[in-house]
């Protein structure tokens, strides 16, 4: 049996899950996210408070975001839903949508209201990139580098070219292991302009272009695949420069004191947030409702930017974006949409990735075995 939700049904659950009593609802809910130091932004801005509202809840934690897709399917063939509110990529968002494995959204109906009095529709915008996800963060992948690493004399890499240039800048990279962004800025520093970059990966041509760039510094790369590797690598000292996400590299960076500095240049913005699995009972949809509602307002989405330096996926909330909770700094500065950060900024098309992932997955995963 597939877990698909029709519209009806949907409306049918959010109604009753809108309604539902304490009584009504399950106490306890397995959310997945990422692990590292975005998990715990989250357990601090949305789980521990909504815990300690509900204290009956028991809430457990699985770190396997970057497989959500591929378990989800397992989940759906299998006929057993173990998970209750999934954090994705928009993009995944995209595609678990598609395939009917993530609940359609009234994001007015089920999401509150802005601060301000906007429509949850109008404060998160472009943000809702699908109807099935829940935005919480704009964030970005980017790279970091070790400053005592730099060579002697040499200016410290400025651009995401000077990942692919060895000879100045020698060491090892370490890049993620999949498809999404390193094609991108292969084409970038193969002389690509921004704007026509999916075109150009759009075809067989572009794509084979991409991975000739990449190939030049194959030997030099160390792939990851968990959010924490680059981070580790970098305080190691087993790579000289490698991508991760912001948050994770400001982690290393403000909180560990570890000699490594943020090259913004080529960052690729991505939108991260929830989606809630199709098909669950109505016990644990009404708590998963109860629980996104109240953690998803205005105040909670721009308490997670105390922990982590990601932008809140609402309007209504950058104008709270305020200190580090335990640091003392001011988190605007170190946010991906800062301007001073954002000079070169990759836009990805989500739609692309949700029409090519697998194609391209398939001529990636051939490409690394070579």
């Amino acid at each position: 049996m597939k877990f698909t939700a029709t519209l009806m049904a949907t409306t049918a659950l959010t109604a009753a899950a809108s309604m539902a009593s304490a009584q009504d609802m399950a106490d306890s809910m397995t959310i997945v996210s990422w692990g590292g130091a975005y998990q715990t932004s989250q357990q601090k801005a949305y789980a521990e408070p909504y815990k300690e509202a509900n204290p009956e809840v028991s809430i457990s934690w699985d770190e396997s975001s970057n497989e959500a897709v591929a378990k989800l399917r397992a989940m759906n063939e299998a006929n057993n839903l173990t998970w209750d509110l999934v954090d994705v990529t928009g993009a995944d968002a995209m595609r678990l949508c598609d395939e009917g494995l993530a609940m359609e959204i009234d994001h007015d109906e089920m999401l509150a209201e802005g601060d301000d009095g906007s429509s949850a529709t109008d404060d998160f915008g472009e943000v809702i990139v699908s109807d099935c996800f829940i935005p919480q963060i704009v964030y970005s992948t980017t790279f970091g580098y070790r400053t005592d690493m730099v060579p002697e004399g040499t200016e410290p890499p400025s651009s995401i070219c000077d990942v692919f240039d060895t000879e100045t800048y020698p060491g090892k990279r370490s890049l993620e292991k999949r498809p999404i962004n390193n094609m991108e800025w292969a084409l970038m520093c193969d002389g690509v302009a921004n704007d026509e970059i999916y075109d150009v990966l759009a075809t067989d041509e572009g794509q084979q272009r991409a991975l000739d760039k990449l190939e030049t510094i194959k030997d030099d790369v160390v792939w990851w695949s968990a959010g924490a590797d680059t981070p580790q690598l970098l305080a190691d000292g087993e790579v000289f420069i490698g991508s991760t996400y912001n948050g994770r590299l400001f982690s290393v960076i403000e909180e560990q004191k570890q000699p490594v500095a943020m090259m913004w240049d080529g960052q690729v913005y991505d939108f991260d947030g929830w989606i809630i699995p199709a098909g669950l009972p109505e016990d644990r949809l009404a708590r998963v409702v109860d629980f996104v509602k109240k953690t998803t307002d205005t105040q909670h989405l721009a308490d997670q930017a105390k922990y982590i330096s990601y932008g809140p996926a609402r309007a209504s909330s950058a104008p709270l974006v305020g200190k580090h909770a335990d640091l003392g700094i001011d988190m605007a500065q170190h946010m991906p949409t800062d301007p001073a950060n954002a000079g070169n900024v990759l836009q990805p098309n989500f739609n692309f990735w949700a029409d090519y992932r697998d194609d391209i997955d398939a001529k990636f995963q051939s490409w690394l075995a070579q």
